[in-house]
């Protein structure tokens, strides 16, 4: 990046991140007031793009990423945004990521809030007790909630933005600990509707979890050859002939290299223009730095590596070991230009600097200096034992204790990642084997919650190097195994998941349940025959323990619902009052009672454990999108999009394609029943596309019922069988045990539209005697469905009556209100106009009330071909709304404030009044108290308040 102008000149200030003002501005006595505006050589666009995110009257949130290469000038840009918005007055929160404190769980969390700290008191109860327990400010007897620091951070950050715009600016993101990058992905999903902007730097080589897709990004790339002639031609002494060449051609662009190799050149240094040799830039500039160093005094040298080896959050402690800044020991790092002197004290111009700095000392004086930090640091622990650990080579069993106990705070804290890598590096430092690979399977099984499957198979590998104890090697295997479950390769994963379990079947271990568990999950996902006889196998083994049987359920209804599992239905109410608060037990149960078609139970207790089954960490493990497809079959639309929006941000962002594919295909599935055929297309084709659908049958299949549905709104019936016919083999077996069932009543109907009659009645009666007694009562219903769509005129009644007969059936809506205009249809065509009526119009209120487009289409017409006009009838207002603000709105019209459906759903109070005024003129309604007459008019009786039970 250019510098700013002559007047403000040589030093590297003016490139690698000062905050300097244009010349105009920084004149005495020109007033702040009419300032245009800094410019920077070379970077007006990206300048004016920046500005235009800051904008004082902003009144959206907008998240920018900024990155490039180092000595790009991405901290000169992002603090002339700070500049900017401090001098109209308006808040800034900022941090800068550090190498060192990388392992820091919320260290740049608290870096970023520190100056809003005594504002935590406003927050709600629950969300300042997760946020003080992140932060290390209060002791939690257990782990913060996830999803309510992060909460927390949001409706903070909404507080701070309400009397004028905030900015909040995170530069050296690639240094910022995993933890807070999570928080603050979090809060970047959920403020479209706050007046804050999220500026991150970050550099152009780094994978930034939680920012890697989905924003709009800056990208700060080399200066042309004219702007970095012009930003030579503002040195003090310009640069000329050969010496000016070979800057330009080392330089390559780079700002910060263009001027410290023009300050090399000017200054005789040896190696003329740089150092020598076809060194990266990025390398070159270490050099450049490193030899400044090497000429400056040793007070001053040992001074510098003390600050290079401080954490940002360890400066107001470390400073009592540092010269003061008026010391006249920094002034000679001063002249070179590798430190700066403001209101904050003495600090590095470039981090580069810093790196340079820290790496020019030996090991020796590196450790020295750590020791000196560790020291000073006595009464902040975790820095002190990472500064200890820096300063060890050797096993040293004080500082692995010390790592140990480091880890231990972070994991209650909730920082995974923290935690894994202060136990990894307690390992390295532990003097004997059996404890390194105790630690380190500790680390594995830690790292399993932050998504990086190469760490925790690194982990894993480790133990084996150090032991050779099964139930170690086990241990960390089965981490392995557990991530590998979220990923496409299901036959890799099952396949390392039944050689655990076999082991632990043999050696009595306890983890057999677990491995069982993880294996179940794969086995669903894979919709392999041959997973679930060798699960079969090994479920004997299983321990008689109440964990033990609660496990056990849940193999057996996960890997074989309509067989094994199918017994369990009645014993489901009993074992989810037993497993009262505790949200994982709650969470699974629910799981088991959407497999086995307990619908209505399922989503119970979905809501029962809601606000804290999302919580129960970062990823959506297990069968993550269960609770969506259950809202989705009870007719809760809103939520099951809800679940699938985020579900597919956490995965995309974690790369975790498999999870992803998952909620893609229930946001397809979605979008086709609301009559939106082009967008559902999209999506259930991007979920084809992150897998294999040989090991992923079950997304696979899910995403060919939504592309039939997706033909059906269009009335395009051939493609609509081909997609419902493809949920089955050649032969006709299902190729999912559990998804192909439900396409059986589409199956048929496409089917008589398209002449397939008798090949339709072949695949639906096959499928009857392979389900045999297992038949849950929504497939027994889909079953008589599709039976009467298929059967001559003198048979069909019955099975219409059988189909609309068990009460049960009101819990899939869709597929009821389906049956019903089915039935309808019929008796119109036999003329018994008077009896097919009221089913039509049941049916046209279903979908009306559900949105469903295409269906209120047909059911109009063959209201109309009944004697009734229905043209006036349109869908609900409500249904018209966002997922998002149909949830808010339901949960408003049962009197809840704004803070408290902003803790519900994880938004800001803000948020949620911004969704409440724009909702207002949808309903047609001008009052809060109207809220629950629209609701009232659109739901039927209790289903309004069954659908806000959160």
């Amino acid at each position: 990046m250019g510098r700013f102008s002559p007047s403000s000149c040589s030093s590297l200030a003016s490139v690698s991140g000062a905050s300097v003002e244009n010349a105009g501005s920084a004149q005495a006595g020109r007033s702040p007031a009419v300032d245009p505006g800094p410019t920077v050589v070379g970077r007006e666009t990206e300048t004016a793009e920046i500005m235009k995110r800051t904008a004082a009257d902003r009144s959206h949130g907008e998240v920018l990423i900024v990155e490039g290469d180092p000595g790009a000038g991405k901290s000169v840009l992002l603090d002339l945004a700070v500049r900017r918005t401090r001098r109209t007055g308006h808040r800034v929160l900022r941090a800068v990521g550090s190498e060192s404190e990388a392992h820091l769980a919320y260290a740049g969390l608290h870096q970023l809030l520190r100056p809003a700290l005594g504002e935590l008191d406003g927050l709600p109860a629950r969300q300042r007790s997760s946020l003080q327990g992140a932060l290390g400010l209060a002791e939690n007897a257990e782990a913060p909630d996830a999803m309510l620091v992060g909460l927390a951070v949001l409706t903070l950050v909404s507080d701070l933005a309400e009397p004028a715009p905030l900015l909040v600016v995170v530069d050296d993101a690639q240094w910022i600990d995993r933890a807070s990058l999570d928080v603050l992905s979090f809060v970047a999903r959920r403020m479209a509707s706050e007046p804050v902007t999220l500026l991150v730097g970050v550099r152009a080589a780094d994978v930034l979890p939680g920012f890697d897709k989905g924003y709009e990004r800056l990208e700060i790339g080399p200066l042309s050859g004219d702007a970095a002639n012009r930003l030579l031609d503002e040195q003090p002494t310009r640069p000329a002939g050969r010496t000016r060449v070979r800057i330009l051609q080392e330089a390559a662009g780079n700002p910060l290299a263009l001027v410290e190799l023009a300050r090399a050149a000017a200054s005789g240094q040896p190696g003329g223009s740089g150092v020598e040799g076809p060194l990266p830039v990025t390398d070159r500039l270490e050099g450049i730095f490193a030899r400044h160093v090497k000429h400056l005094p040793e007070a001053t040298r040992r001074a510098l590596l003390l600050l290079a080896a401080t954490d940002a959050a360890d400066a107001p402690v470390a400073a009592r070991g540092l010269p003061e800044a008026d010391d006249t020991t920094w002034v000679p790092a001063e002249r070179a230009g590798l430190v700066r002197q403001d209101s904050a004290g003495i600090s590095f111009r470039h981090p580069l600097v810093r790196s340079a700095v820290y790496h020019a000392a030996s090991f020796e004086e590196r450790r020295r200096a750590h020791l000196a930090l560790a020291q000073l640091l006595d009464e902040e622990p975790d820095r002190r034992a990472w500064h200890l650990a820096a300063a060890t080579v050797r096993p040293d069993e004080r500082v692995s204790a010390a790592l140990l106990e480091t880890a231990g705070r972070a994991r209650r804290r909730g920082g995974h990642a923290a935690a894994a890598a202060a136990l990894e590096r307690a390992a390295q430092l532990s003097p004997r084997r059996a404890d390194q690979a105790r630690l380190l399977a500790e680390a594995a099984e830690m790292a399993v919650l932050t998504g990086q499957l190469g760490w925790v198979e690194h982990l894993a590998d480790e133990v084996r190097k150090r032991s050779d104890d099964p139930a170690l090697i086990s241990r960390a295997a089965l981490a392995t195994g557990q991530l590998m479950t979220m990923g496409p390769h299901h036959t890799a994963a099952f396949t390392l998941l039944a050689r655990i379990a076999d082991e632990a079947a043999d050696a009595r271990s306890p983890r057999l349940p677990d491995a069982l568990a993880a294996a179940a999950v794969v086995r669903y996902y894979s919709g392999e025959e041959v997973q679930r006889q060798r699960i079969e196998t090994l479920l004997p083994h299983m321990p008689d323990s109440a964990t033990g049987g609660g496990l056990r359920a849940w193999v057996l209804a996960v890997s074989d619902p309509t067989g094994a599992g199918a017994p369990l239905a009645p014993a489901l109410p009993q074992l989810i009052t037993e497993a009262k608060d505790d949200a994982g037990s709650l969470t699974a149960l629910a799981i088991v009672a959407w497999l086995l078609d307990q619908t209505s139970l399922a989503v119970g207790t979905f809501d029962e454990a809601f606000g804290r089954w999302q919580a129960l960490g970062p990823l959506p493990a297990g069968l993550g999108c269960a609770a969506g497809w259950a809202y989705l079959e009870q007719g809760r639309w809103a939520e099951a999009r809800s679940v699938a929006a985020e579900i597919a941000a956490v995965a995309s962002q974690a790369g975790l394609d498999h999870a992803e594919a998952c909620a893609r295909a229930l946001e397809a599935t979605a979008l086709a029943l609301l009559g939106e055929p082009a967008d559902a297309r999209r999506n259930a084709e991007q979920a084809l596309a992150l897998v294999d659908p040989l090991e992923s049958r079950s997304v696979a299949v899910c995403a060919r019922r939504a592309l039939g549905l997706a033909a059906v709104a269009d009335g395009d019936y051939d493609t609509a069988y081909a997609q419902f016919r493809s949920a089955f083999t050649e032969g006709g077996d299902p190729v999912h045990y559990h998804v192909s069932y439900t396409v059986l009543a589409e199956l048929c109907a496409a089917a008589v539209r398209r002449g397939r009659r008798e090949h339709a009645a072949e695949l639906l009666e096959r499928s009857v005697r392979r389900l045999g007694t297992g038949m849950s009562a929504r497939v027994s219903l889909l079953v008589e469905r599709g039976r009467a769509l298929l059967a001559e005129p003198e048979h069909a009644e019955r099975h219409f009556q059988a189909a609309l007969a068990d009460e049960a059936g009101e819990q899939w809506p869709f597929e009821r209100a389906q049956t019903r205009l089915d039935y309808g249809e019929w008796l119109r065509r036999q003329r018994r106009i008077a009896e097919a009526r009221p089913l039509l119009t049941g049916a046209l209120d279903t979908f009306r009330r559900l949105g469903a487009r295409p269906w209120i289409a047909r059911a109009k017409a063959e209201l109309r071909a009944a004697g009734i006009e229905a043209d006036s009838v349109a869908p609900s207002a409500i249904t018209e709304l966002s997922p998002q603000q149909q949830q808010i709105t339901r949960l408003a019209a049962r009197g809840l404030t704004n803070r408290e459906i902003g803790e519900k759903l994880f938004l800001s109070p803000r948020t949620v009044g911004s969704h409440l005024y724009r909702v207002f003129p949808k309903l047609g309604i001008t009052a809060r108290s109207q809220l629950r007459d629209v609701v009232d008019g659109t739901l039927p009786g209790g289903e309004a308040v069954g659908a806000c039970r959160r």
